[in-house]
């Protein structure tokens, strides 16, 4: 049995990959170029992938493939039909790094709102130890305590999202990107309303048909001047050209981003050059990397691997479709 880990890089060095060789023979790459696929999948029985595409070419080159472990929750990276047409079964992870983005949600809020980058440049400026009085008041910010929070997406990270807002004494409201009605401990509301009366608002849907540029500059100018706007969900549904024209214009107070359209970012994206960079924070798409989280992504797959061996039909995504 071979197994390939197509592009290792992205879940770090410091997680353990051994646990892959009671299997068989395991190899790690630390990143695979489009050109290297072929070579690295062809007598490969099973694969790896975080990112690395898995079409139909590649499937068809893979004579000896028998499952694709996509490392992570979103599969579009593999085509998951032609691979079942094939037999071979695709499976993913899902719900490893939830308390990771939830966690980095607020990291990315309260850097924002407090104004901490100001706040530290101010200190180690020597500002702070020149001045007359034991503290500095320079940018004032607010307590989240009794602001509405509203999620755009409410799903396992959106719900527990929601569950810390709410141990903060925030006002939590939803929308649903899919549609689908279900029993919910928050109210549901109309995108264009959220927006109107939120003072913060997370995204944490996938990215498709429905939620591609749902956020533009005319849903940005529906938002209160003073408010937040966090995308962890997917580069993609904040239109970066929009946001960046509200952001210069003062629309809202700010913005975090953990997820671009393009990644890694483009150089000449809008974003890096707009006037109010002090409204901005943009994170390397991190949510999803605690330590913790990597480690159960790892342990997850080598547990998916271990039941597809033994002819179980655990995370078999390609089941569904």
């Amino acid at each position: 049995m071979k197994i390939v880990f197509l592009d290792a890089k992205t879940v770090g060095d410091d997680v353990d990959l051994s646990i892959f060789e009671a299997f068989g023979d395991f190899i790690a790459y630390p990143t695979t170029k489009g050109s290297e696929v072929f070579d690295r999948v062809y007598d490969a029985d099973i694969i790896i992938t975080n990112k690395v595409i898995i079409d139909r070419e590649v499937i068809d080159y893979a004579r000896d493939l028998k499952l694709v472990c996509v490392a992570a929750t979103g599969t579009n990276n593999v085509d998951i039909l032609y691979a079942k047409e094939k037999g071979i079964a695709v499976t993913n992870v899902a719900g490893y790094s939830t308390e990771s983005v939830v966690q980095h949600t607020f990291a990315m809020l309260f850097y924002i709102l407090e104004q901490l980058r100001y706040y530290d440049d101010y200190v180690r400026s020597g500002q702070y130890a020149e001045s007359d009085i034991f503290t500095h008041l320079g940018r004032p910010f607010s307590e989240i305590h009794g602001k509405r929070w509203g999620i755009i997406g409410l799903g396992t990270i959106g719900r527990r999202v929601g569950q810390v807002a709410e141990s903060f004494g925030c006002d939590v409201i939803y929308h649903s990107t899919s549609g689908v009605k279900r029993e919910e401990s928050y109210r549901e509301y109309p995108l264009d309303e959220l927006l109107r009366t939120s003072d913060i608002v997370s995204i944490h849907a996938p990215l498709n048909e429905k939620t591609r540029n749902l956020i533009t500059y005319d849903k940005i100018r529906l938002m209160k001047p003073s408010a937040i706007l966090l995308n962890l969900g997917r580069g993609g549904i904040v239109n970066e050209e929009d946001l960046a024209k509200a952001l210069d214009e003062g629309l809202i107070s700010g913005a975090g981003l953990d997820v671009l359209e393009k990644e890694p970012i483009d150089p000449y994206n809008p974003l890096l050059s707009i006037k109010n960079r002090d409204r901005l924070l943009i994170t390397p798409h991190i949510a999803w990397t605690s330590i913790e989280a990597r480690k159960r992504l790892i342990q997850e797959i080598a547990e998916n691997i271990r039941a597809f061996l033994n002819g179980e039909e655990r995370n078999r995504v390609d089941l569904i479709f």
